[in-house]
């Protein structure tokens, strides 16, 4: 095939595809082109809020606004104690969150507002005429705002992938495509601040507020508004039962998440590498205080590090494929190591004539390899949720950071190590004035060379240290993209079957989950061939084959899962505690927390199934603390019917939306204005009606949470019941799926 009839097939494809996504993705091109085209927005908005954050090391903080690294470093600290309960709050509202506009979405408008506003606020401020203070208590006060409404906006923006595809893969190329499109605002923003702010000081420099009082502001309204685009036109996916229970208590979630082994893998690393980037202020203070170029080729040197993310979206989802995500990660990650200790004889020869292009080419390497695991990251997270859903039954994306706040602890803790370094190095108040300056902003001792090399070489060998110890957990981390897939095939499964007990089956799911089955069966007993074949083809095919009976194995595992020694004791426990009824079943569980600590935990299995117990034990004690707060009199049993009717109107309310947008849509093109009148006023009262309906169901649930709670080791041994009987007789189920292929 020739490359214009590949372009053909592209261009054909693109249309073809345009709202409708391709069998066997869930994101159609209009989705991924608003996600990517929005994206530019909001990282116009990330680049110059990232820029306001306190950090040791920040240059607008540091150097701009005047605050020294151990003021710095204690509203540093201030505002990462205030983020806890912020993040606590963040979390809350994310994963009790059921509406019609999803779990993300909303919050790229309500949190986004705010963000932009005090983001111009902050740039405005007079710190010129300020105290250091009032510099440290304004700064403060801004990021604690910052600490909610920016990182809940980012994390809305970031997270969002998280549940636009279920599909691994579809997630990684999206996300390539994404970073290609988006990673365009922090370049123009990257080339252009040096010129612009040669224009405005007259100078080489970055540290002057008229620059970024005169770029920010327009940076953060404009970004707004492009990033309309992805609230506007993507629709979140979550593979879940539509009557499972939204409302998550921080405790349950914690409880949940401590076993997610790949949770704790992948933020360790984070937590062991806090030093790895200590090295990325080196290239501006060469530039601004050794004047090793001038500004335009300062912001041709911006725009070539910056390139270096632009490629790695090219060739992520090759390399996923071939590698898998693992593999590539170590792999880079090795690799990063070498290059930041090349930075050392480089850094230590400053002064002599193009050093500062030598350092931009270790730092090249060094972004191509942080963007690609910048874009490999959130894919990983979304297995990790994906996971996380599949051994807990919850879809807890929220509370992950809500956990995370574990990681912020240990970096109060490792948070002083930079500014020890800085000022163990020589930049210091004492420093400053024994070499004539006047002690206002300590980095004037970059301008010294032996300072600024003395104090460079010490960052540098930090970020090998940190390297070193980032790339260490990665290693341990074994989710392949084919068993997240095999994951997912089992989350569809369970929501059916829990779906067809609560009577709120769509046909679509049937067919879709039930073909899934159907594969599983038809590759059951097969081996996967060990034998490579030399044709490319051919090697594709036998790959294919080998994760279909992968993935056998996994669906069938799950749907004969009691009948194993395990399984059958699992239903004879669950069927005691159904038997003793609602108000019974605590009295039915013999077992105490001692006991659970005493049994086994020599193999997997046994490991296992202690965890399992002790988790039992901890919902049976919340349960009592829930039947003594509601239900003092005994349990009132909740009536889940209520679901089947406010679903079922609400989906009814959703197709008439559909339809009248579109027939508005042609009375507008015929200039029809009465009935383009009459179609508006009942879009209205049909928008009106979904938000009535979203309400009761935002209160049927939380009734329905409420009872939930309460009764939970009722519920799940219950669920246990009746799962275990439609897994051994899904005939009723197969019936519906002849029937729906029929009517298709």
């Amino acid at each position: 095939m020739t490359v214009t009839d590949k372009a053909r097939t592209l261009l054909a494809d693109f249309k073809k595809y345009w709202k409708t996504p391709p069998k066997g993705r869930y994101m159609s091109f209009k989705e991924i082109t608003s996600l990517s085209v929005g994206g530019i927005g909001v990282k116009f908005i990330v680049y110059c809020i990232s820029q306001m954050i306190i950090a040791v090391g920040n240059t607008l903080i540091g150097n701009t606004i005047g605050i020294d690294p151990s003021a710095l470093y204690v509203i540093y600290l201030i505002s990462v104690l205030s983020g806890f309960p912020l993040t606590a709050l963040r979390a809350k509202m994310i994963d009790n969150t059921r509406g019609m506009k999803g779990k993300y979405r909303p919050y790229l408008i309500t949190m986004g507002i705010p963000t932009v506003l005090l983001g111009a606020g902050f740039i405005w401020m007079p710190y010129e005429t300020m105290s250091l203070f009032a510099k440290c208590a304004v700064v403060l006060a801004f990021n604690v705002g910052f600490q909610f409404f920016f990182n809940f906006y980012n994390d809305a923006y970031d997270s969002l992938i998280n549940v636009l595809s279920p599909n691994s893969i579809e997630r990684s190329d999206v996300l390539s495509i994404r970073s290609v499109v988006e990673n365009l605002s922090p370049s123009i923003a990257n080339i252009f601040l040096p010129l612009v702010a040669r224009l405005i000081t007259g100078q080489n420099t970055l540290y002057d507020l008229k620059i970024y009082r005169v770029l920010f502001p327009p940076m953060l309204f404009v970004g707004f508004l492009i990033s309309v685009l992805v609230y506007a036109n993507t629709q979140e996916k979550i593979v879940q039962a539509r009557t499972h229970v939204v409302q998550v208590r921080f405790a349950d979630a914690f409880r949940a998440i401590v076993r997610n082994k790949y949770f704790w893998i992948i933020s360790l690393a984070g937590w062991l590498g806090f030093l790895e980037g200590s090295f990325n202020s080196i290239l501006g203070w060469m530039y601004n205080y050794q004047h090793a170029c001038s500004a335009a080729q300062y912001s041709l040197i911006i725009a070539i590090a910056g390139n270096a993310s632009f490629w790695p979206n090219l060739v992520a989802p090759y390399f996923i494929r071939k590698y898998g995500k693992k593999r590539i990660l170590v792999f880079t990650n090795i690799l990063n190591i070498g290059f930041i200790l090349l930075m050392l004889p480089i850094v230590r020869a400053t002064g002599k004539s193009s050093i500062i292009w030598l350092l931009l080419g270790c730092t090249f390497v060094n972004q191509f390899i942080t963007s690609l695991g910048h874009l490999l990251n959130p894919s990983i997270n979304a297995d990790i949720r994906d996971y996380q859903q599949y051994i807990s039954g919850e879809r807890i994306d929220g509370m992950f950071a809500a956990v995370g706040l574990i990681g912020n602890v240990i970096t109060l803790g490792t948070g002083f190590v930079l500014p020890a370094l800085y000022e163990r190095s020589g930049l210091n108040r004492g420093v400053a004035l024994s070499l004539g300056y006047d002690g206002s902003n300590v980095y004037d001792v970059l301008f010294h060379q032996d300072y600024f090399i003395k104090i460079s070489s010490v960052l540098v060998m930090a970020s090998v240290v940190g390297a070193v110890l980032n790339v260490i957990p990665f290693f341990f981390y074994d989710l392949t993209e084919t068993r997240q897939k095999a994951m997912v095939q089992v989350l569809k499964i369970r929501a059916l079957f829990e779906d067809y007990g609560n009577h709120v089956l769509t046909d679509d799911a049937l067919i879709e989950t039930v073909g899934l089955i159907r594969e599983a069966q038809a590759n059951a007993g097969k081996e996967p061939s060990a034998v490579v074949p030399q044709d490319k083809a051919e090697r594709k095919r036998q790959r294919e084959e080998n994760e279909k009976i992968e993935i056998a194995r996994f669906v069938l595992q799950e749907l004969t899962r009691y009948d194993t020694d395990y399984g059958r004791a699992q239903l004879a426990q669950a069927q005691r505690i159904v038997d003793a009824g609602l108000n019974g079943y605590a009295a039915s569980v013999s077992l105490t927390k001692a006991q659970a600590k005493a049994m086994p935990k020599t193999t997997e299995t046994e490991k296992e199934q202690r965890r399992a117990a002790l988790m039992r034990l901890a919902d049976l004690k919340a349960a009592k603390k829930a039947v003594r707060k509601h239900y003092p009199n005994g349990i009132v049993e909740f009536d889940g019917s209520v679901f089947e009717a406010l679903f079922g109107a609400e989906d009814e309310a959703e197709a008439r939306t559909a339809e009248t947008l579109a027939a508005l849509k042609r009375a507008r093109e015929q200039n029809d204005r009465p009935t383009a009148a009459r179609l508006r006023e009942e879009l209205r009262q049909l928008r009106a009606k979904k938000a009535r309906l979203g309400r009761e169901i935002k209160i049927a649930a939380g009734q329905n949470a409420i009872y939930y709670r309460a009764t939970k080791p009722y519920q799940d041994a219950h669920k246990t019941l009746v799962q275990a009987e439609n897994y051994r007789h899904p005939e009723h189920i197969f019936e519906r799926y002849e029937a729906a292929i029929a009517n298709q």
